[in-house]
């Protein structure tokens, strides 16, 4: 199925190579675990098995990828793919009619594509009819949404990056378990990243691991990977299962409120459901607080309510005396520091040290400050080799640790995360959650929404469990 010599890839505008020296051979019906450090060009791999890396925009290529030996571009109907970001593959108003969209365009009869469309829901659990809007779902409803347009298309070959990373655990179980049934019909090849080792193991019988510019680093079944280089892989940052996350508790008791909610309620204009509904809550400077609840429960809604980035139709929230969302932009951002689900919707400049440098300018700092805080955060988060690339550029996982770095650059007292450790290797993770650990043992607050239950674990001093918008 998949045959690769000495093949590489270079991003255009980049001096290092995402890929380089990868020799590699996939049989037809294997189920393969890609594993690698963060960086590491597992997705770039994945997007150049479906056919979707293309030279014309100044990108460079070496070496030979074949999919059923031919270039994949020729074989793009055969490989259907799931992004780490599900917002990039959702094109239509409501849910049914995303998923028949990729039918549509290859002409399938139409008879057939709205069984089809139902049966591809009915698999990843979808929970809403047809014709419920896109954009009134949470993210993790998103990617379930994007499965099924993906498994509708029925391809040869499936390449799944992350897909279970914005999930609940109960969709996180659903979605491995139609893994599981595809996996057993060895009809269909199948890639998969995942940084949840341990749950996907039991679906594949291989475990390939690539470094960054190295090609393959190790190749076999996952007992004997694990087994023999289990303590060298997690040295390099990769996920092996049993390696457990190190507790971060808080230094001192809980000091002034920082931020306070008192009967908060939103509703989106497209929904008739409340996303949030009389919340109270309350976070004080030297703690860290948790948002937990399934997908849809309104735990990003809360945070954004809380960081002053929604206005309530009900209630009020407040950054120390203030409404947060009467706050103008220039005050807030020294108020408090958010970190979006989706890191790409906060990026605003051309270069990653340019973008670390924005809310500390923002903020009255002088250039020489912010371009020295700048300087600090790409070290302390494995960046600076990015300095000069685009934000938009980097892999989910550099995405994630830039979006953070951004919200501790102006030292608030407040920081609001969304999904604070997506797509993280062992070693970024553990540096990530040390400086969110340092930011609360130096005074400041943490509000994170995650499904990360080891993070909420390891980090968090309390946590409030939301359901259908409400505390549970």
């Amino acid at each position: 199925m998949i045959t690769a010599r000495g093949w590489g890839w270079r991003h255009p505008g980049r001096r290092a190579w995402a890929v380089r020296g990868l020799d590699l051979v996939v049989e037809e019906g294997e189920r393969v675990l890609l594993l690698g450090a963060s960086g590491a060009g597992k997705s770039t791999l994945l997007l150049a098995l479906a056919g979707l890396l293309d030279q014309s925009g100044g990108g460079e290529s070496e070496g030979e990828l074949r999919v059923r030996g031919m270039p994949p571009p020729a074989t793009r109907d055969r490989a259907g793919v799931l992004f780490q970001d599900p917002e990039t593959q959702l094109v239509m108003a409501r849910a049914g009619d995303d998923v028949a969209f990729g039918l549509e365009n290859r002409c399938v009869p139409t008879e057939r594509i709205w069984p089809r469309v139902h049966a591809a829901l009915a698999a990843v659990g979808f929970p809403y009819p047809d014709e419920r809007r896109t954009e009134a779902l949470s993210g993790g409803e998103k990617q379930r949404l994007a499965l099924a347009g993906v498994l509708a298309l029925e391809p040869q070959l499936l390449l799944l990056d992350e897909p279970t990373a914005n999930l609940d655990p109960a969709g996180a179980a659903e979605i491995r378990a139609v893994l599981a049934s595809l996996a057993a019909d060895r009809s269909r090849t199948i890639v998969l990243v995942e940084h949840h080792v341990a749950e996907v193991v039991p679906l594949v019988d291989r475990v390939v691991v690539i470094e960054a510019g190295g090609g393959v680093i190790a190749d076999g079944p996952p007992d004997a990977i694990f087994e023999r280089d289990g303590a060298r892989l997690a040295s390099f940052g990769v996920w092996v299962p049993g390696a457990p996350v190190p507790a971060h508790r808080a230094s001192r008791a809980p000091g002034e409120v920082v931020a306070d909610a008192r009967g908060l309620a939103f509703r989106y204009p497209a929904s008739e459901a409340w996303a949030v509904r009389d919340i109270d809550l309350s976070v004080r400077a030297g703690e860290a607080v948790a948002l937990t609840g399934p997908n849809g429960s309104g735990k990003s809604t809360l945070a954004l309510l809380v960081a002053g980035l929604l206005r309530p139709l009900l209630g009020v929230a407040r950054l120390g005396l203030d409404e947060s969302w009467r706050l103008p932009a220039r005050r807030l951002v020294t108020r408090v520091g958010t970190v979006f689900q989706d890191p790409e919707h906060q990026f605003v400049a051309a270069r990653v040290d340019e973008e670390l440098a924005v809310g500390p300018r923002r903020a009255g700092r002088s250039e020489r400050e912010a371009r020295e805080i700048a300087a600090t955060l790409l070290e302390h988060l494995h960046l600076a080799h990015l300095g000069a690339a685009n934000p938009f550029t980097l892999s989910g996982g550099e995405q994630r640790r830039l979006s953070v770095a951004t919200a501790i650059a102006t030292a608030p007292p407040l920081l609001v995360l969304d999904e604070p450790t997506f797509g993280q290797d062992r070693r970024t993770y553990a540096e990530l959650v040390s400086l969110l650990a340092a930011h609360r043992d130096a005074g400041g607050a943490l509000l994170f929404a995650s499904h990360d239950a080891d993070l909420v674990a390891s980090l968090a001093d309390r946590s409030i469990a939301l359901g259908a918008g409400r505390a549970a």
